[in-house]
């Protein structure tokens, strides 16, 4: 009885938890609030040859153990073993800290959301059949599209294949039409029953062929045998639709998720607000975004650069301000890409300022700008004429050794052109030519060099350029053939602009409505007969049409209607940003001939036909002629063709503003280039009353008084109509 009672003596257990040690998991779900040591008393019984006897069940009411105070240890550790110790679920070692939100909509009881998660990977068990369907696979990949070769490929197989076995050759293949066929022969066979990840693995091989008929019928072949459309299922079908610019597909199948209950991933949720900016649905995609982070989703920089680009197309800048305030607030760091679209936005919506102040934030937080980058950042400073700001970045880049292309380059001296910085763009030139491989000079970079130094009137340089482009075997392409000529022909090289054109013609330089517009414009420089008749040979060449229109217009037997017909017929063959060019010269080439009544012919059907758009404007105040997008001819045909019609208002004695005004310009427009100083001469001449205006730039000024006096004495000598 002594060793019995010896035996039961109660024993004490002492182990203690190191609280140094936090890469243990510790399964309690309560803190601990006592010390680390823990002490747990049980009893030990001898043991007997016997069978132990069935423990009689305790009365209700009553606790199972005999001492509430004083619990066995596996009353203890029985709350444990019921939830994470569970046998149910062998492969689960661990708890999730933060289960994934479900999309609940109020209208319905209960969503039920089939899978929230990606399908998970199987766990490992060896297969000894992997080298064999290795083979197989890369048999498959290499032989040809047809049916007859897949059949044959697949009847080598050795052994019939599983589930796993016919899964792993699916995603081991390709090319989409080998995996389309390899689905549709595991149908034939019946081997074991379709599962959903069969489908969504053929649905990802024909997205990225651009299939979505095929993936929509697989989907409706799904729901026609009962198969369950998971999450992958629908982000597969709506990104194809996406990529596949068929944003009505992507919308319907992304609202045919929304009914079953599946909760949107990232994945779809960016694919679809993508589709919706696309489509300009601008109220849907902040519908949807808020509902989605409204639901417990947190979007990701992808989502913030499609609301970025959306904003960036429109020029929205409040929107703009809106994406990176909701970056800011869900902690979302902008990554380079995400930058580099807001800095495109911030180039359309015309804030150079704060595209600056992004790019210094940008830098500031750590990340390198790459050459898309940078290439926003110089077209935004080249289109506000920023040339100090731009020329900064630059010394920047070459100082930090940041990434540079040829297209960033080429941006940098597009930007030169247009701001006219000739210095610069020659060194960036020789730093092009100096640099490797990948950033030399091509057709694009000599043709910016050529519009430099045509714009500029230096004629020795572009020669010696085109020259050395021939040298190179640098193709020569239309708009650099267009600017070369364009300043041969203001320098009254008549015979180079011939052998440019010849030579870049048999180049395959393939003339455009704009070289056309050029040579037409040369044709109203020349200033001989002969000149005239070899540009004329070039136009020809070029646009007969165009040359047949010259022609009538010069003959003085030409009716108006014959005129007006033809004028319509070449005026709708051309292209829109050419049509006004081209009426500004046939005007120019009328008036340089003293055919003045036809010039004014050619500017009533300019305006007839809407190529002047704005070029009269009448307010309460003041009227003005706005004659910034014409030539100098043009000009002065709309200036006398305004004063007669102020004249015909004056003698029937209607009412007039307190202020007349004439715009030019000051001479920055590539129209308008002189045009000022011409306009002038001009007034002069009919001497108006126009004054050049002290407190507005390129304005002509002419009081109500002073010209109704002028016109009452002037009007027969002042107006040719």
């Amino acid at each position: 009885m002594a060793a019995a009672a010896a035996l039961s003596t109660p024993l004490d257990v002492h182990f203690s938890i190191p609280p140094s040690d936090s890469k243990r998991t510790i399964f309690f779900t309560k803190p601990l609030r006592t010390s680390s040591t823990r002490k747990f008393t049980f009893s030990c019984h001898s043991s007997s040859k016997s069978p132990p006897k069935p423990k009689p069940k305790p009365p209700p009411n009553l606790p199972e153990s005999p001492s509430p105070n004083n619990p066995s240890l596996s009353d203890q550790l029985k709350p444990l073993s019921t939830t994470t110790l569970s046998p149910t679920k062998p492969d689960q070692t661990h708890l999730l800290s933060k289960p994934k939100s479900t999309w609940v909509n109020p209208t319905r009881p209960k969503r039920s959301v089939l899978s929230l998660q990606r399908h998970k990977r199987s766990p490992y068990s060896y297969n000894p059949q992997v080298r064999e369907l290795k083979l197989l696979a890369r048999k498959l990949n290499d032989c040809d599209d047809s049916e007859e070769a897949l059949s044959l490929a697949l009847n080598e197989i050795p052994f019939e294949p599983t589930r796993e076995n016919a899964l792993l050759i699916l995603n081991s293949l390709k090319f989409w039409p080998k995996s389309y066929f390899f689905f549709n022969w595991i149908k034939t066979q019946n081997m074991f029953p379709m599962e959903t990840i069969f489908y969504n693995v053929t649905m990802k091989s024909l997205r990225f062929g651009r299939q979505f008929q095929l993936i929509e019928q697989l989907a409706n072949e799904m729901v026609s045998n009962g198969i369950e459309l998971d999450n992958i299922t629908y982000s597969t079908i709506i990104s194809c639709a996406k990529r596949c610019n068929m944003f009505n597909k992507a919308i319907e199948w992304f609202e045919r998720m929304y009914k079953t209950g599946l909760m949107p991933d990232e994945v779809t949720y960016s694919a679809i607000l993508d589709v919706y900016a696309k489509s300009g649905k601008v109220e849907e995609v902040l519908s949807l975004y808020e509902r989605g982070v409204a639901s417990g989703w947190k979007p990701d920089a992808i989502t913030f650069s499609v609301l970025g680009k959306m904003f960036g197309e429109t020029g929205d800048y409040d929107g703009i301000r809106y994406v990176l305030q909701e970056m800011k607030s869900l902690g979302v760091q902008p990554n380079v890409v995400v930058y580099n679209t807001l800095l495109e936005a911030m180039g359309k919506a015309g804030k150079p300022g704060l595209a600056r102040s992004l790019f210094d934030e940008m830098v500031e937080s750590g990340l390198t700008p790459d050459e898309k980058t940078l290439t926003a950042l110089i077209k935004i400073y080249g289109k506000a004429r920023w040339a100090k700001d731009a020329l900064e970045l630059w010394e920047r880049m070459r100082a930090n050794s940041w990434p540079m292309d040829f297209i960033l380059y080429n941006t940098l001296l597009n930007m030169c052109a247009d701001i006219g910085l000739v210095e610069e763009a020659e060194r960036l030139f020789e730093d092009m030519k100096q640099s490797s491989d990948h950033c030399k000079p091509d057709s694009y970079s000599y043709t910016a060099m050529l519009n430099i130094y045509g714009s500029g009137g230096n004629v020795d340089k572009a020669m010696y350029m085109f020259e050395e482009m021939s040298e190179l075997g640098i193709a020569v392409n239309v708009m650099g053939c267009t600017c070369l000529i364009q300043c041969l022909g203001k320098a009254r090289r008549i015979d180079d602009l011939v052998r440019v054109f010849g030579v870049s013609v048999q180049r395959g330089v393939k003339p455009d409505d704009r070289l056309c517009g050029c040579l037409l414009s040369v044709v109203s420089l020349c200033e001989t007969s002969e000149d005239v008749g070899k540009v004329v040979a070039c136009l020809q060449e070029a646009n007969p049409n165009l040359v047949a229109l010259v022609k009538l217009i010069e003959n003085k037997k030409t009716g108006f209607e014959t005129v007006k017909q033809e004028f319509k017929s070449v005026i709708r063959d051309t292209a829109v940003d050419a049509r006004r060019p081209f009426c500004n010269c046939l005007i120019d080439i009328c008036r340089n001939r003293n055919l003045q009544e036809r010039a004014h012919e050619l500017l009533y059907l300019g305006n007839l036909y809407g190529l002047y758009p704005g070029l009269h404007n009448k307010t309460v105040d003041e009227w003005s002629l706005d004659v910034r997008s014409l030539s100098i001819g043009a000009a002065h045909t709309a200036l006398e063709e305004w004063m007669g019609t102020l004249a015909k208002v004056v003698e029937r004695e209607e009412a007039l503003p307190e202020l007349f005004l004439a715009q030019t310009g000051t001479g920055t427009h590539k129209f308008s280039q002189g045009l000022a100083t011409s306009f002038a001469s001009h007034v002069k001449k009919l001497a108006a009353p126009f004054t050049l205006s002290e407190e507005r730039a390129g304005c002509f000024v002419a009081t109500r008084e002073d010209l109704v006096s002028w016109v009452q004495s002037r009007i027969p000598s002042a107006v040719t109509v």
